[in-house]
């Protein structure tokens, strides 16, 4: 999964994360200088009125994006220098539309994947000249209406077979935006990052046990271009800054054994010092040695404490899912539907509207144009979404009640409108993702109350110990080899199974608290977040990337992404405990260690 994107996708995997946070909010009408703008609106005019093929229906919509990217990426190991890249591309995709907003070709799979590679998307000149670019759309513009005049043949001759076709729109007709804000400027002096990368994967080297470890620091410029026939007008730009790092062992049974460090920042000047980098991977060098030995979690049933990091993180994998009201698509591939659902990817809260999802006293909001929580700026944020629609603040759950989902231009069920949440990986289809999601309790306690009902609890289950989980896995960012713990994850994300990374094993006499090898907790999905049985006061909030992989965005596993293929996203989120959850032991493959002992480090 982690390996298996599409051939355009891994060629542009350069880019790194593209849905980033906007630069600056000052904005004007037009930009009489910008001859991306000019050329973008030239061959729009052009094609609006003289695209169509006599006979054949004309495009009731035509859109343009362009993406100009700078990125540059450092990558370190064991105090070692691995490779350092800077690079300035442009792309563009041309979106054209046949026949109305109610019935059009979009929304479709038709099993026909590949298009080509000259196609509606494609690579163009990065020095913004005019005739280049118009060049470039002139022939995207005819590919794509000429694919999408196919598309919607096919999509016809397919409903017209099935007993009951879906009777939801295609596509939402929203007001025009004109917003020009300034191009983002691309900045790699203000720290030496190569030094950074290698001083902060140097203090590893304290740890021969480590077999691996990889730091990467990828900073990323873009201004983003979006134009229509319905009169939006985008430029925008945004930014984003990463670290990102993994960490690798075997357990003295052979069993891999892993962990990982992220930091996430609006701005490169934002990212933690080389210092606290070395800090946190020092920290968490420790207690991979620590799981490495320790005994591994056995099988289980009984209260389970989420701390609040790892609470926000078990959050991000159940909803997920659940949090869109778009639609799905129109398919004729049989066995699409299965997929999606086999990786977590059903909602469990379509068709709920106004009924009891989540505990009474609870809320759950997402809001793209938040700057900041608990003093920390909001990767997340966004002026102006992939549609070219201003965000809105959404109020999803209110009293533990279902009243609103997220909603990009595609309707669904429930709501036909956008609510400015179409989000997308580079110039990919854009879909209704969450931002920055905030969990809130009327009822919380203070940590110290929830840890007491927690062992309460054990005691009242005759138990001498539990469960108390610190953090979840994400084995994109720390299996820097692959070893396949995301395809074991794949086999239980329908059923709600999730992974703690670190877990302790809490003794009810006094309280103390001992490291387990990560297991597999298993069936928590949204049904047993109704049932929660405590809520700290104690909110952390979590970035992290929402993966845009086919096949895993929109699903549990989108939860488990990296800069290089998801898009900045946030939750906000409390302590929480579980009053029954299973568990069991993990069961990695077991693999022979190195016949030879590691070799010294200064």
């Amino acid at each position: 999964m982690k390996r298996g994107r599409s051939l355009c996708a891994a060629a542009l995997a350069i880019i790194a994360a593209v849905i980033l946070v906007p630069v600056a909010r000052a904005q004007q009408k037009s930009d009489a200088t910008d001859r991306t703008l000019q050329a973008m609106h030239d061959e729009l005019d052009r094609s609006k009125t003289r695209m169509q093929i006599p006979g054949l229906e004309k495009p009731y919509f035509i859109e343009y994006r362009l993406l100009d990217l700078d990125v540059r990426t450092i990558t370190a190991s064991f105090g070692a220098l691995v490779s350092s890249t800077t690079s300035h591309n442009r792309f563009m995709d041309v979106n054209i539309r046949v026949g109305s907003y109610n019935l059009d070709n979009s929304n479709f799979i038709s099993g026909e994947q590949f298009q080509g590679f000259l196609g509606s998307a494609g690579q163009v000149g990065v020095d913004g000249d005019y005739e280049s670019l118009r060049q470039d759309l002139w022939l995207a513009t005819d590919q794509a209406y000429k694919s999408a005049l196919d598309s919607l043949a096919r999509k016809q001759g397919f409903l017209r077979s099935l007993s009951k076709p879906p009777d939801v729109a295609d596509f939402s007709q929203e007001k025009p935006l004109q917003r020009i804000e300034p191009k983002a400027v691309p900045d790699w002096s203000n720290r030496d990052w190569e030094q950074e990368a290698k001083q902060a994967s140097q203090v590893l080297r304290a740890y021969p046990d480590l077999y691996g470890n990889r730091i990467t620091y990828t900073l990323v410029y873009e201004t983003y271009y979006i134009m229509n026939t319905e009169g939006t007008e985008v430029r925008t730009g945004r930014s984003l800054a990463a670290i990102e790092a993994g960490m690798e062992t075997q357990a003295p049974d052979g069993v891999p054994m892993h962990h990982f460090y992220t930091a996430y920042a609006i701005h490169p000047v934002d990212l933690p010092s080389a210092t606290e980098v070395a800090h946190q991977l020092d920290t968490r060098g420790k207690e991979l040695i620590a799981m490495r030995t320790a005994e591994p979690m056995p099988a289980y049933g009984g209260p389970v404490l989420f701390e609040s990091r790892a609470a926000a993180e078990l959050l991000a994998e159940m909803l997920g899912a659940s949090v869109s009201g778009s639609r799905p698509p129109v398919s004729m591939v049989p066995m699409y539907d299965q997929i999606m659902e086999s990786r977590g990817g059903r909602s469990e809260w379509l068709g709920r509207l106004n009924s009891r999802v989540l505990p009474a006293g609870t809320s759950l909001a997402d809001d793209p144009s938040a700057k900041d929580a608990q003093g920390r700026p909001l990767p997340g944020s966004y002026s102006v979404d992939d549609e070219g629609v201003l965000p809105q603040a959404v109020t999803l759950v209110d009293n533990g009640t279902l009243k609103d989902l997220l909603m990009s231009r595609r309707p669904g069920q429930d709501f036909t409108q956008s609510n400015g949440h179409g989000r997308a990986l580079f110039l990919g289809d854009p879909h209704a993702e969450s931002s920055n999601l905030f969990f809130k309790s009327a009822n919380g306690v203070s940590p110290d109350d929830l840890k007491k009902k927690f062992l309460d609890e054990c005691k009242k289950d005759g138990r001498q110990w539990c469960l108390l989980v610190r953090e979840l896995d994400n084995p994109v960012i720390g299996d820097i080899h692959d070893e396949g713990e995301v395809q074991d994850m794949v086999a239980g994300a329908s059923s709600g199974e999730r992974v703690p990374l670190e877990v302790y094993r809490v003794n009810v006499a006094d309280g103390s608290e001992e490291p387990l090898r990560p297991g597999h907790l298993l069936s928590m999905d949204l049904r047993l977040l109704r049932e929660v049985s405590g809520i700290g006061n104690d909110p952390t909030l979590f970035a992290y990337e929402q993966s845009q992989t086919l096949g895993v965005q929109g699903t549990a596993l989108a939860a488990f992404g990296a800069s290089a293929d998801g898009l900045p996203s946030t939750v906000t989120a409390p302590s929480l405990l579980f009053e029954d959850v299973e568990g069991r032991e993990a069961r990695g493959e077991m693999r022979r260690l190195p016949l030879v002992p590691p070799p010294p480090m200064q």
